[in-house]
């Protein structure tokens, strides 16, 4: 299953209001200055630029692709890139700015980007997109490159787009340049360990989270939504350390058993069925697939899709955690009721940030032209996760808010003392 580089969906209204608003609430905790807060909410550039492409008709049409770096202060900027029938300026600018908090959270030196074109990948030929992400690199070669500007993947994009990007990357500039792109096929200096990056990142964060609730994971159960690349080997990884999974979903369905779910036979099965659960015979399905998120759980794991807990089904979650994998999967509303029950809820921003830390080990390699090990990929992952989630729990105690909060105070706190003391503004 292909890696992508974890990025917020959308919201339904105006993704870049909702972003401001988290924001808005950590700097207000903070005290920034009018200067520095005006800096951070706006982006250092915004590119818009045409692509004619010639379709497998003959015919030629003009796409329109985005890049936007909303903050290059900690260093290159990172964000995917995503080609889909919907992106739009908004979108992209919310998405880089999410990104430089995101780093910033996990401490690596990146700044924020993100970029997209607008099209439906899944109405066009291999040829077609090849030549839309080869035109869209050039347009872009000003922006690009492994000290400015650093893409990835991102929905509609993989490492096949990645390995195309890097190769026109490099052609311009008459040599190999692997470190222009993270996400790549490992044989064109893709990093080891980056498959399940996202979903051990869900694990480091859950465990540090048992920790503090003081949650014996040799007696705890987890229920996780998603069976996808990062439920998945968050379920598995969990088991590993004792955990018992007592129900997982995919798009067939919910699947619980209250002895607990053998996760590697359950991975086997999807993955010999077509990538779907759907006939599972290690649990019994659930009628309705939502009251998986209502099980009587220690460990509630979200990782399919965004707006799944919501001010309809939160009075009924009886999880004493909550660790985001999926991007957006509690609303707003929802958000102050769990806090009000005490559930603590790891957000996205902190909890699936593995996947980028694994992107900036690949980015690492590239540029030292040297391989590690799945083993020290690991290692380096989980320690530097374990100590965003310390940072990020000591800022919730600090400041009296819930951790979501606390992830954004941690990150703009980084971004705004950067600025502070570069200055030049």
């Amino acid at each position: 299953m292909a890696y992508i580089e974890p990025a917020p969906i959308k919201d339904k209204e105006n993704p870049l209001e909702s972003m401001m608003e988290r924001f808005n609430i950590a700097a207000e905790k903070l005290g920034l200055s009018d200067e520095v807060y005006n800096v951070l909410k706006n982006p250092a550039k915004q590119v818009i630029v045409s692509l004619p492409i010639t379709m497998d008709n003959g015919k030629i049409h003009v796409f329109e692709g985005i890049r936007v770096i909303h903050s290059n202060i900690l260093g290159p900027a990172k964000g995917g890139i995503r080609f889909a029938p919907d992106v739009h300026l908004d979108e992209v600018k919310a998405l880089a700015a999410w990104m430089t908090w995101k780093c910033a959270v996990v401490d690596i030196p990146y700044g924020g980007g993100k970029g997209g074109v607008r099209c439906n990948p899944r109405e066009m030929s291999k040829g077609e997109i090849e030549r839309l992400m080869r035109a869209y690199t050039l347009a872009m070669l000003d922006v690009f490159g492994p000290d400015k500007d650093i893409p990835a993947p991102d929905m509609g994009t993989g490492p096949r787009e990645m390995a195309w990007l890097m190769d026109e990357y490099s052609k311009a500039h008459g040599m190999t340049v692997n470190a222009v792109v993270t996400g790549k096929p490992l044989v064109l200096g893709g990093s080891l360990g980056r498959t399940e990056a996202t979903g051990r990142g869900v694990m480091v964060s859950a465990l540090g989270a048992m920790q503090k609730l003081k949650i014996n994971p040799f007696q705890a159960t987890c229920a996780v939504q998603g069976f996808g690349n990062v439920g998945s080997w968050a379920a598995r990884l969990l088991e590993e350390r004792g955990l018992k999974i007592v129900a997982i979903s995919d798009i067939s369905g919910a699947y619980h058993n209250e002895n607990g779910i053998n996760i590697v036979e359950a991975i086997e099965y999807r993955d010999s069925n077509n990538g779907t659960l759907e006939g599972f015979k290690g649990a019994e399905k659930l009628t309705d697939p939502m009251e998986l998120l209502e099980l009587e759980v220690d460990v509630l794991v979200p990782a399919a899709v965004e707006d799944v807990i919501t001010i309809k089904n939160v009075e009924k979650i009886k999880a004493k955690l909550i660790v985001e994998g999926a991007n957006g999967p509690t609303s707003a509303k929802a958000d102050a009721i769990i806090n009000e029950k005490g559930i603590m809820a790891v957000p996205d921003i902190l909890a699936n940030a593995g996947g980028v830390t694994v992107s900036y080990f690949e980015w690492v390699q590239n540029r030292l032209g040297y391989k590690w090990t799945a083993e020290r990929v690991n290692r380096r992952s989980d320690r530097i996760m374990k100590d965003a989630f310390d940072h990020v729990y000591e800022a919730s105690v600090k400041y009296d808010v819930p951790m979501r909060i606390a992830a954004y105070i941690v990150a703009i706190d980084k971004v705004a003392k950067t600025y502070t003391f570069r200055g030049g503004f």
